[in-house]
């Protein structure tokens, strides 16, 4: 297909701001040529989290670590990652997409080499948090560069499916080479990325074009350091209560100071002539939709593979590799299908898609409640809850990416990934955070999980529900 890429004229209407010159056309060739490197760092992100999170028993043995470190070299990463997001988006606008992505990139590789060498907890634990950082700023602006690059349309909607079938071949392939790689070594989980890294580098010098920064909101230092300071408190406290304690007073003590810090931030974004970020950018029910539902999506998903993996291996006594195995038809869905998703949504739009979504998700986390046990057979229970997810993840992520950024000016293309990326982390951090409290201690049989999946299958129903409103907004101004 072949596609001139011109900047999406902006419109005023939605972001209230005004309508940018369109860029010159880029040659085709190296159009796809851009997608593909912004896809194999996609990849990279999803492998190297999925990789980790097997490998987490043999780093524990080697290094000595206890069940509470071993947790923060999976919320350090978290910690950096959810914390930053929104910075790194919008940093992404203000000094330049592309040079923004080839540093943190490099941060990156380093970080996963340093990784792979320690022999001492606390630094391993450390490269994480670094890791963690450099995606929260290669993650956003790979996403807009993306939205700057495909004008919105049909080129943009097949070009986010394609970045979609990338992230769940990402994390489906982590689990399989995971545990391929963790009975050589547990250290080429970190080092396998290093490469990758590298090659996308390169490419990435070589193919994604100069961009100007934005003109307006690099001189906001006060908002940036309330900003950063209240995301790293928020997720910090999110992540470490269920081991601490909701109402430890340390809990107590920073989720208030963060709260603090993020109300000093909306104060000062709205005094100071020139802000980080602009806060119009909420008025927008659309946007705001799409930000609750990649909640939704994120916070019910994450959480219930994360249970899945502790009772499969925990209660049935799997392999890991035959865990990753019976979990592998949701990433493969989402790969297959994610293809044909752009198409759906030129043709009816994001609303319909993302309903859908949160349908499916509804009915997996559902059929699993009514057909699991302490010994559910694969075929009646397991394998069709995978695939009801895996198909509402499909339908899901592309259509909310779409809506999420739709109508934006390209000087605001990282912030509107950068806010719906954090949306998802956060609340998928906040509900494994619930999750986490529900079902700790150990667990012997199914009834040990139940909470916690009748709290995604909550969350996954209130989804759908926020969803629907449009809808019923539609329906009663026909009738009136």
């Amino acid at each position: 297909m072949r596609v001139h890429l011109v900047s999406p004229t902006v419109t005023t209407t939605l972001t209230g701001v005004r309508a940018e010159a369109a860029a010159p056309p880029v040659n085709p060739t190296r159009l796809w040529g851009v997608l593909a490197v912004l896809c194999a760092v996609l990849f990279l992100d999803a492998l190297d989290v999925s990789m980790v999170g097997v490998a987490l028993p043999s780093i524990g043995a080697e290094l000595g670590l206890s069940t509470t470190s071993l947790q923060w070299i999976v919320n350090g990463y978290v910690l950096g990652y959810g914390g930053l997001l929104l910075l790194g988006g919008r940093t992404a606008d203000l000094l330049g997409r592309r040079r923004v992505f080839l540093v943190a990139l490099g941060v990156f590789a380093v970080a996963s080499l340093v990784g792979g060498l320690v022999d001492d907890g606390t630094l391993l634990i450390a490269t994480r948090f670094v890791k963690g950082l450099a995606a929260a700023f290669t993650a956003p602006t790979a996403l807009s560069i993306l939205t700057t690059t495909f004008p919105e349309g049909p080129a943009r909607n097949r070009a986010l499916s394609v970045f979609s079938v990338f992230g769940a071949s990402g994390y489906s392939s982590g689990l399989i080479l995971g545990g391929l790689l963790t009975s050589v070594g547990w250290r080429w989980t970190f080092l396998i990325p290093v490469p990758i890294a590298i090659g996308a580098l390169v490419a990435g010098a070589l193919l994604i074009p100069r961009d100007r920064p934005a003109a307006e909101g690099g001189h906001d230092l006060a908002g940036a350091v309330t900003l950063v300071g209240g995301m790293l408190l928020a997720v910090y406290t999110v992540v470490s209560a269920p081991a601490r304690g909701w109402l430890d007073p340390v809990t107590i003590g920073s989720a208030v100071v963060a709260a603090l810090l993020l109300a000093g931030f909306v104060l000062v974004e709205l005094t100071v002539p020139h802000p980080l970020i602009r806060l119009g950018i909420l008025r927008v029910g659309a946007i705001v939709r799409a930000n609750v539902s990649m909640v939704a999506l994120f916070g019910s998903y994450l959480s219930f593979q994360f249970m899945m993996t502790l009772y499969l291996q925990d209660v049935l006594h799997w392999s890991p590799l035959r865990m990753a195995l019976a979990l592998l038809p949701a990433g493969l869905l989402v790969a297959f299908a994610s293809p044909f998703v752009g198409r759906l949504v030129t043709r009816y739009g994001t609303g319909p898609l993302i309903v859908s979504s949160m349908l499916s998700m509804s009915l997996g986390y559902g059929w699993f409640l009514l057909t699991a046990g302490d010994r559910p057979a694969y075929l009646l229970s397991t394998l069709p809850t995978m695939l009801l997810l895996g198909g509402g993840f499909a339908f899901g992520f592309s259509a909310i990416m779409a809506q999420a950024t739709d109508g934006i000016a390209d000087s605001e293309q990282g912030l509107a990934s950068g806010l719906v990326q954090t949306s998802g982390q956060v609340g998928a951090a906040l509900v494994l955070a619930l999750v986490t409290a529900l079902v700790s201690g150990v667990a012997a049989s199914f009834a040990h999980y139940r909470p916690g999946i009748d709290l995604v299958a909550v969350v996954a129903v209130v989804g759908l529900v926020l969803s629907l409103a449009p809808v019923f907004a539609r329906s009663r101004g026909r009738h009136a």
